[in-house]
């Protein structure tokens, strides 16, 4: 779940995923559980489950496969991001969370566009 602290919802998210794959919790090759799944297990929306895995696959850790979900790197690296690593994902989940916004501002306002039309 995450957790009030002041720390992004998105951040904590990914930094339990990480300590799960560097742990051995989720090992080389296996699937990470569903958008959906990792939703509800942590209670927060699918954007922010989206902005956490994306954070993942920056610091190359997990792979997408079309049509078959995101799973651990066979070949996942042995350093740690560091804090210059933590910037930067933070920028590319603030990027990637502005651009989902824009988008459903876009249809939230084609929909209404519509509606005051009839």
């Amino acid at each position: 779940m995450v957790k009030k602290t002041g720390r992004p919802g998105y951040l904590q998210i990914a930094d339990d995923l990480r300590e799960q794959i560097r742990g051995g919790s989720l090992p080389p090759g296996s699937p990470l559980p569903s958008t959906t799944q990792l939703a509800a297990r942590y209670d927060a929306s699918l954007s922010v489950v989206k902005l956490a895995v994306g954070i993942l696959r920056t610091e190359g850790l997990v792979i997408g496969q079309q049509g078959k979900g995101v799973f651990v790197r066979e070949d996942v690296p042995d350093t740690d991001p560091g804090p210059a690593g933590d910037l930067a994902s933070e920028v590319i989940a603030l990027r990637t969370a502005v651009q989902d916004l824009a988008e459903r501002l876009a249809r939230v306002e084609e929909t209404l566009s519509q509606r005051s039309e009839t």
